[in-house]
């Protein structure tokens, strides 16, 4: 046996084959991330709405991903991972049944900001895994790989959604409703499998929950998601941007409640350690990309050049090409960031990955007029998307105080999610500031070319961001400690 193949053995091995069950889980999670990308615009048809309106979908559910997640992950420190793992399941089992009965655009919109609850399911697990795991030597370094080899499990589940939503939609097209149950028979498997094969959890923490924090944290993010829906629906007003300068300023008193708790929804003073908010920076930077634009990625590649003069033109089951090309790149990249970070350190890694994100989306600025182009700009973002997928977790759980491994992970889905939330937001006005109309004089459905580019340079500038805020991350971050060497004894 190779010695790749018992470092793998030995990682699945943890917990009595608990990681072996959470790649299902994993897995799952990747399908419902890919499935509906390759049916966006098929959706935005059937519920009467432009493509530009279809961030909007992804901004409801990345807002309420943002206020489920550190509430959840802090019910898992206090009840038990495993718990939380289940009730967050099968609150997404019923959203993903409710979509596919939905007929209308607000209903579907309520039922996809529910089914975005899976989001909570990696920072869960990464507990669970570190739970199993930090008691034996190397614990940093095998949480590493372990939560390398469940993300690896999410992008291959995202390239089997995305591949599948798009076969299924061009076969079923006509039957779009059942298109969209399907997801949910794997997360019923999902419920199934917590239920009867995940262990729970052992260590548990004092303290309550922060509902005043969670209050307060919802209402920045409808007052700044509401304002940024104002600036879409009254351009050129100012007041809206006003509501949106208010929701930021909220963020003051909130923080200066946060660090008058003894037990904090989010613990401000762990996210100053050095160590730590670099990462959830990053967290919040990378969000804008790997969550703000599968929309816009996809619609642009249903775009047919031939009537709006740019798009690719392509087919339900043709987008998803385009979309299992980029989650195949971040399978690459989940897989082989621990290999990597073996050799150089996974500080550094982490820089490498970001700086990839920003110059895959900034080459699509210049590159988007082919498909060969378009896949070529996609895939080296994808490559560190998907490093940073795997990365982030691990690294803020090797970084958090004992006991606050849920939160500290949780966290980082948060910030994530917030910058996604926003940036889908903003994209949404983006493509809808200058949509053209169509040559007879109709209203077209088709985002905005300037729309698209501002898309790009977003994500490609917030990416390098983040690399630059990763270089003031202590060298030695996130990994084990040096085991140190026994002298040799010379009377040997």
């Amino acid at each position: 046996m190779t010695e790749t193949a018992r470092r793998t053995g030995r990682i699945a091995g943890i917990g009595g084959g608990l990681v072996g069950w959470l790649v299902f889980v994993e897995f799952t999670s990747g399908v419902l991330q890919g499935y509906y990308v390759p049916l966006l615009t098929d959706i935005a048809r059937y519920l009467g709405v432009n493509d530009a309106d279809v961030n909007w979908l992804e901004a409801a559910q990345l807002m309420l991903s943002a206020i489920a997640v550190p509430v959840l992950a802090k019910l898992g420190d206090l009840y038990g991972h495993r718990r939380v793992l289940l009730w967050s399941a099968v609150a997404t089992a019923l959203a993903t049944v409710s979509l596919a009965l939905a007929t209308s655009f607000p209903v579907f919109l309520v039922a996809w900001a529910l089914q975005g609850l899976y989001v909570v399911w990696l920072p869960l697990q990464v507990a669970l895994i570190w739970d199993r795991s930090r008691r034996t030597p190397g614990a940093a370094g095998q949480t590493r790989r372990a939560t390398g080899l469940i993300v690896a499990a999410l992008q291959a589940g995202a390239i089997v959604g995305a591949l599948g939503g798009g076969q299924i939609g061009q076969s079923l097209g006509d039957s779009l409703g059942l298109v969209l149950v399907l997801p949910a028979v794997l997360v019923v498997g999902v419920c199934l499998v917590v239920a009867f094969r995940v262990p729970e959890s052992e260590d548990r923490t004092g303290g309550t929950v922060d509902a005043t924090g969670a209050a307060l944290l919802t209402v920045i993010l409808l007052v700044v998601t509401g304002g940024l829906s104002f600036v879409r629906l009254n351009e050129g007003a100012a007041w809206p941007w006003a509501v949106i300068a208010l929701g930021v300023l909220l963020v003051v008193p909130f923080v200066a409640y946060e660090l008058r708790q003894d037990d904090p929804l989010v613990d401000v003073r762990v996210l100053r350690r050095p160590e730590m908010w670099p990462v959830q920076l990053t967290a919040g930077l990378f969000g804008v990309s790997v969550l703000g634009a599968q929309g816009p990625l996809s619609t642009y590649a249903r775009t047919d050049p031939e009537v709006y003069g740019y798009g690719l033109g392509l087919s339900t089951s043709e987008v998803s090409i385009v979309i299992g090309a980029y989650v195949v790149s971040m399978l690459l990249g989940a897989s082989q960031f621990a290999r990597v970070t073996r050799y150089t350190s996974p500080r550094t890694t982490l820089i490498g990955a970001a700086t990839l994100v920003g110059s895959g989306y900034l080459l699509l600025v210049p590159f988007h007029d082919t498909l060969a182009q378009t896949l070529a700009c996609v895939s080296i973002a994808g490559l560190g998307s998907g490093a940073l997928v795997a990365a982030l977790p691990a690294a803020a759980a090797a970084a958090a105080p004992v006991g606050r491994t849920a939160v500290a992970t949780g966290l980082t889905n948060t910030t994530k999610v917030v910058g996604g939330s926003f940036a889908s937001a903003a994209f949404a006005i983006a493509l809808a500031s200058g949509a053209p109309a169509l040559a007879g004089g109709g209203e077209g459905t088709a985002g905005s070319l300037s729309g698209y580019l501002t898309v790009w340079i977003i994500c490609g500038t917030t990416a390098l961001a983040a690399a630059v805020a990763l270089v003031l991350v202590p060298r030695l971050a996130f990994s084990d400690p040096a085991v140190p060497e026994i002298a040799e004894d010379p009377r040997a």
